[in-house]
C-alpha cells in the first residue's frame, strides 16, 4: 500500500518557472514540494535573455545580486545583411529603470534559483515523475514514480504545473493548447569564437536569396566566458529531425523525435550538430573570419506558438511553457513564465492560509492569460516580419521588450483610476522605481525598490507632513481635515504620522498583519520625528515626479511590484475597498 504524504502545494517541473513558484511560496512559509522527472539539471543554454522586469522581481525576492554576478550585460545587437553591417541596435532604457538587459544561460538561472530555494530548506526531488492526479473540492491527489520505480502519493491543497510545453498537468486537465508550428528547424549551439566584435552585443547575420527573402541565418547571444555565445542557425537537410521523422514514417518505424502530443517545440531527437556544422554556418555568415571551438552543447530545435484557453482548473494551475509557447524573439518566454509564477505564488499563499478574497485565485487567469496572448502574438509577428517593422515609438518598443509596460489595468483586483493621478502610474501598472529616498541614521539615499525589497504588501503614504489629505472629515478617527486627528490645532510635525498610523492599523487588520506601511514625506516637510511608521524623505522630489503625487496619496503596492490602488486623498473607505479585493473579510 502506498502511503499518502501531505503538503500545501505540489509544484511539478524544476525549470526557472517551477523554481520561481516554489521559492516565492517558501519565502512566504507555505509548505511546498518541488519534483522534476530529470535526474539532474541540464547543461543547456536554452533560455538566455533576462529582461529588466525579471531582474526587478528578483530584486524584490532578494536574489538579484547572485543573478548579476553570474550574468553578462546585453548592450545591443549588431545586424548584418549579406556581410554588410546594416544596423547597431542599442538596448538603452531611461535612467530611472534600475536594471538593464542581461544574458544568463538557463542552467545558471536554475542554479541561482535552486540555491536561493535551498535557503528555505527545500530541495528539488529529482528523478520523480508525475504519473496522474485527481482533484476534489478539498485538494489534489497526485501519483508519482521515482527513478528507482518507487511509487509515491502526495495529497496537496493545490497543484501547480510548470512542466513545460509537453505538460502532463495540462494534458491531464484536457486544457486546449491551440496554435501551430513554424516549418523551419534550427540548430542551437553553445560555443566559443575568436572574433573581435564588441563585448555585450548580440549578432544577427542573414543572407538574402534572389527573391529578397532570408535564406540563411545566424543569431548569436553572448554568454558568460571569453568569446562564448549561444548560436542559432538554420538546420541543414542532413540534420533535419522533420525529414528523419518523415523517412521513419515512410518506413513504418516511427521516430523518437516526434512528440506524442503533436507539439513540435524544443530540442528534438536525432544527431546533434557537431562543431563542423556550426563552423560551416560561420564560414558563410560570420561578419568576421572566426573559428568555433569548445562546443559545450548543441541540438536541433523546433518552434511552435500555442496558448491555453485557461490557466487553471479548480485547484490545479499551470504556468510558463505549460500555458504558452512562442518564438524566442526578444527573449520573452522564460521571463513571462517567471512572472506567471510570481503572480500566482502570492495569491496561492493567501489561499493556503484561508485569507484570500473570493475570486483572488481566479484573478491569476484574468491577469496572466491576456499577457500570454499578447506575448505570443507579438513574438510571432516579430518572427515573421522582424522587430524593426514594429510601428510606434522606438523608446516605447524598448520598454515593452523589457516587459516594463505589462500591467493589469483591467484586473478585477485593482482599483479605479485616481482623478488626481494625472499622467502618473494607474492601478494595475508597474510601481516605478525612484531614487533619493533618505532617512535618519542612513548615510546614503535609497531607491524605492530597495526599500520594498523583501516586503510583501506595502502601503505607501505620501504626504507633506502637515496632515492635509489624511482625513475623511470630522469624527472619523483619521483626522478632522485640518491636520489634527484629535480635533484641535494643527500639528505640522505629527498630524500626518498620526493619521497615517490609523490607516496603517486598518491595513494590518484587513490584511491579517501582512501589510507594512511606509511614510514618504516631501523634501520640505518636517522630519516626522517620533512617528511610529518608517519615514522616508523624498529628498530629490523623484517620488513625487515618478508617481505624479501632488497631494497626500495612498498607494497599495502588491507583492509582485504592481499598484493595487491609488487613493487621493487617503481614506479608510478607499483603503478598505482596495484590500477587500485581495483579502477575505472576516465577520466580526
Amino acid at each position: 500500500m502506498v502511503r499518502t504524504e501531505a503538503v500545501d502545494v505540489l509544484v511539478v517541473g524544476a525549470g526557472p518557472v517551477g523554481l520561481s513558484a516554489a521559492a516565492e511560496l517558501r519565502r512566504r512559509s507555505v509548505g511546498c514540494r518541488l519534483v522534476d522527472r530529470l535526474p539532474a539539471r541540464l547543461p543547456y543554454a536554452k533560455a538566455v535573455g533576462v529582461q529588466p522586469r525579471t531582474l526587478e522581481i528578483w530584486d524584490r525576492m532578494g536574489l538579484v545580486r547572485a543573478a548579476l554576478d553570474a550574468a553578462v550585460p546585453m548592450r545591443g545587437q549588431l545586424v548584418y545583411v549579406d556581410g554588410v553591417e546594416r544596423a547597431r541596435i542599442e538596448l538603452a532604457l531611461p535612467p530611472e529603470v534600475p536594471y538593464g538587459f542581461a544574458a544568463l544561460p538557463q542552467y545558471e538561472t536554475e542554479r541561482v534559483l535552486e540555491e536561493y530555494l535551498g535557503r528555505f530548506g527545500t530541495r528539488i526531488e529529482r528523478g520523480t515523475e508525475l504519473v496522474s492526479f485527481a482533484q476534489d473540492a478539498d485538494g489534489v491527489t497526485s501519483r508519482l514514480i521515482t527513478a528507482s520505480g518507487a511509487r509515491r502519493e502526495i495529497r496537496s491543497r493545490f497543484l501547480v504545473g510548470c512542466d513545460g510545453a509537453h505538460s502532463v498537468v495540462r494534458k491531464t486537465l484536457g486544457i486546449s493548447f491551440e496554435g501551430g508550428a513554424f516549418p523551419e528547424e534550427y540548430m542551437l549551439a553553445d560555443v566559443e569564437v575568436d572574433w573581435d566584435l564588441p563585448y555585450g552585443y548580440g549578432v544577427r547575420a542573414t543572407h538574402l536569396g534572389p527573391d529578397g527573402a532570408v535564406d540563411d541565418l545566424l543569431v548569436c547571444v553572448p554568454l558568460p566566458g571569453s568569446g562564448r555565445y549561444r548560436m542559432s542557425m538554420l538546420v541543414p537537410p542532413e540534420l533535419s529531425a522533420a525529414r528523419a521523422a518523415e523517412d521513419a514514417r515512410g518506413s513504418g518505424e516511427g521516430s523518437a523525435s516526434e512528440s506524442a502530443d503533436g507539439v513540435a517545440h524544443g530540442p528534438g531527437g536525432g544527431r546533434a550538430p557537431a562543431l563542423a556544422d556550426v563552423q560551416a554556418v560561420l564560414d558563410r555568415l560570420s561578419p568576421r573570419p572566426t573559428t568555433a571551438s569548445a562546443l559545450r552543447w548543441s541540438s536541433v530545435f523546433r518552434i511552435s506558438h500555442r496558448l491555453v484557453d485557461r490557466y487553471s482548473d479548480g485547484r490545479v494551475l499551470i504556468a510558463g511553457d505549460a500555458a504558452h509557447i512562442h518564438p524566442p524573439t526578444g527573449a520573452q518566454g522564460m521571463n513571462t513564465g517567471v512572472q506567471d509564477a510570481c503572480n500566482l505564488a502570492w495569491k496561492l499563499a493567501l489561499a493556503v492560509e484561508g485569507d484570500a478574497a473570493p475570486g483572488l485565485l481566479a484573478s491569476y487567469d484574468a491577469e496572466r492569460r491576456p499577457i500570454g496572448e499578447e506575448v505570443v502574438g507579438r513574438t510571432v509577428r516579430h518572427a515573421v516580419e522582424g522587430i524593426d517593422h514594429d510601428p510606434g515609438d522606438p523608446a516605447v518598443l524598448m520598454l515593452r521588450e523589457a516587459q516594463l509596460l505589462l500591467g493589469y489595468r483591467d484586473s478585477p483586483l485593482v482599483g479605479p483610476p485616481d482623478p488626481a493621478g494625472g499622467d502618473g502610474p494607474r492601478p494595475g501598472d508597474r510601481a516605478p522605481d525612484c531614487a533619493g529616498l533618505t532617512r535618519e541614521i542612513a548615510a546614503h539615499p535609497l531607491r524605492l525598490h530597495e526599500v520594498l525589497r523583501g516586503r510583501d504588501h506595502v502601503l505607501l503614504l505620501y504626504g507633506n507632513g502637515n496632515g492635509h489629505g489624511y482625513a475623511d472629515g470630522p469624527g472619523n478617527g483619521i483626522g478632522n481635515g485640518h491636520g489634527d486627528p484629535a480635533g484641535g490645532a494643527p500639528d505640522a510635525s505629527g498630524a500626518a504620522s498620526a493619521a497615517g498610523t490609523e490607516l496603517a492599523a486598518l491595513a494590518r487588520e484587513l490584511s491579517r498583519g501582512r501589510m507594512e506601511t511606509l511614510l514618504v514625506l516631501t523634501r520640505d516637510a518636517p522630519d516626522g520625528r517620533g512617528s511610529p511608521l518608517p519615514v522616508y524623505r523624498d529628498s530629490r522630489g523623484d517620488f513625487a515626479r515618478r508617481y505624479a503625487a501632488r497631494e497626500p496619496t495612498a498607494f497599495v503596492v502588491r507583492p509582485d511590484g504592481y499598484l493595487g490602488a491609488r487613493i487621493s486623498p487617503p481614506s479608510r473607505e478607499g483603503l478598505a475597498a482596495a484590500l477587500a479585493r485581495v483579502f477575505r473579510v472576516r465577520a466580526g
